[in-house]
């Protein structure tokens, strides 16, 4: 097994966008495309899919947070 760090992917123009809902805790098993962070922007909220499955190491961001494209959104173990 190893370990990855996932990142809040290419997100258009946004930066600084705030994170308003976690939806993924340590210890939960993941699927791919499943959502793990909510994020709103000044036209839509979005959620930010898993690129693959494992289980959630460490989470690095909290509600209230903000994020642009780049940032960890989480540690996880496949």
């Amino acid at each position: 097994m190893t370990t990855q760090e996932i990142k809040v992917p290419e997100i258009g123009d946004f930066k600084n966008v705030p994170v308003i809902e976690v939806l993924v805790k340590p210890g939960d098993r993941i699927a791919p495309e499943q959502a793990l962070v909510t994020l709103e922007s000044d036209k839509a909220t979005m959620d930010i899919p898993s690129p693959a499955a494992g289980t959630v190491v460490a989470v690095a961001l909290k509600p209230g947070d903000r994020v642009s494209e780049g940032s960890v959104i989480l540690t996880l173990e496949t």
